[in-house]
């Protein structure tokens, strides 16, 4: 006897509701369970992977694109971090098809959009969203005094505070592969540290590098903990259009924070002029930089939250941090940035650290596919329900 039990990936609940299990058409099915372990898992893949490979396609084309083009806007006499900081939130209007078109054009779900939404998430979301807008300003500030490829490699120091954070907010387990991996980026950002403060852009004072250099400390600071935040509501929430749903209000939530600072510094008006007089490339060609800003970053902060939606906070790091490599060869491609010894041994850290964590990955899923065989063989009772298998690797 069949017995099927649908949850998403970040809910593994203890009591599992069978019958009266709520479902919705347009809450994509991501675990199907069943006596045949087997089974279970690849219908898990099935359901599971697309959705997983398109969110990591968004992060992978936003971070890249939108890091280049930040520093595209900076290198051709853009100097407002203000609407640097404005664009990575101003996408929001993209989400709305995808929030709203399911239920009112197409008629393709019985949920209503933010039918769901309790106070407490809400508030949530708000709160997240203006500490994003805080993040956006900090890695803004950073992004204009440093090279793509230094600000990019002490971005993944985000790591290390991720692992930390996680085990206090979600319980995170502490594993040879994980420690490995945030042992090796440690090792690599300091190294970056000590032997970059030559590597500055002409013209910039130590004193501003410097600036720069903490200020994407601390971007990466929060952005480490929002991540496990994340993860913790996410375990409220049962389907990935509620994820897009706190996406857009979060996004709401930074750009007004964005929109104050920039009303209070005269920034719209310095936007205007800056387009018109002083952006070398052009008042077109500035207009495009900002607008295809403002979709690339959507594109990787859409892709963030669904990598943390379906695997766990810590893997949604792993992955942005394997990326940081990508960002430092376009840096040194588009804008020959230096690459010198120091970057060389930092980039190769960073590839080691992710291998090492991915090889852990790899085997604990092979263990628990060795578990889960051994178990159904010694399990005859027709009867015996199976826990629930998520797809998150937080065990790693």
């Amino acid at each position: 006897m069949e017995s099927l039990v649908q949850a998403s990936p970040k809910n593994s609940p203890k009591t599992h509701h069978h019958g009266g299990h709520h479902h919705d058409q347009n809450c994509p099915t991501l675990i199907t369970i069943n006596n045949n372990p087997s089974t279970q898992l690849s219908n898990k893949d099935k359901r599971s992977m697309p959705l997983l490979v398109i969110n990591y396609l968004c992060l992978f084309i936003g971070s890249v694109s939108s890091s280049l083009l930040s520093k595209y806007y900076f290198i051709h006499k853009g100097s407002s971090i203000w609407v640097s900081t404005w664009v990575q939130c101003a996408g929001f209007p993209l989400l709305l098809p995808f929030v709203f078109t399911p239920y009112y054009l197409l008629n393709s779900t019985q949920r209503k959009p933010f039918s769901h939404f309790t106070p407490k998430i809400l508030t949530l979301s708000i709160f997240i969203g203006l500490m994003l807008g805080l993040n956006n300003f900090l890695f803004s500030w950073g992004n204009s005094y440093l090279p793509v490829s230094t600000s990019s490699l002490l971005l993944s120091s985000q790591l290390v505070f991720n692992l930390i954070l996680s085990v206090i907010i979600v319980k995170q387990k502490i594993t040879f592969s994980n420690l490995n991996c945030v042992i090796l980026l440690t090792i690599s950002s300091v190294l970056l540290a000590l032997g970059s403060s030559h590597d500055k852009p002409p013209g910039l004072t130590r004193g501003k590098y410097f600036l720069g250099f903490f200020s994407t400390i601390g971007a990466g600071l929060l952005f480490a903990l929002y991540l496990p935040v994340m993860e913790k509501i996410y375990r409220k929430v049962y389907c990935y259009a509620m994820v897009i749903e706190m996406q857009l209000v979060m996004q709401v939530s930074a750009t007004a924070l964005a929109t104050l600072g920039m009303a209070l510094n005269g920034a719209f008006r310095e936007m205007k002029v800056e387009s018109m007089k002083v952006f070398d490339k052009g008042q077109s060609i500035y207009w495009v930089t900002v607008l295809c800003n403002v979709v690339t970053w959507q594109l990787c902060f859409m892709g963030t939250a669904g990598m943390v939606f379906l695997t766990s906070s810590l893997t949604g790091g792993i992955c942005m941090t394997a990326l940081m490599g990508m960002n430092v060869l376009g840096g040194v491609l588009v804008y020959g940035d230096e690459f010198g010894g120091v970057k060389v041994v930092s980039t190769l850290l960073c590839g080691w650290g992710f291998c090492s964590y991915a090889y852990g990955i790899y085997m604990n899923t092979k263990l628990g596919k060795e578990d889960d065989g051994d178990k159904d063989k010694e399990d005859t009772h027709p009867g015996m329900a199976m826990g629930v298998r998520s797809v998150n690797d937080s065990s790693v």
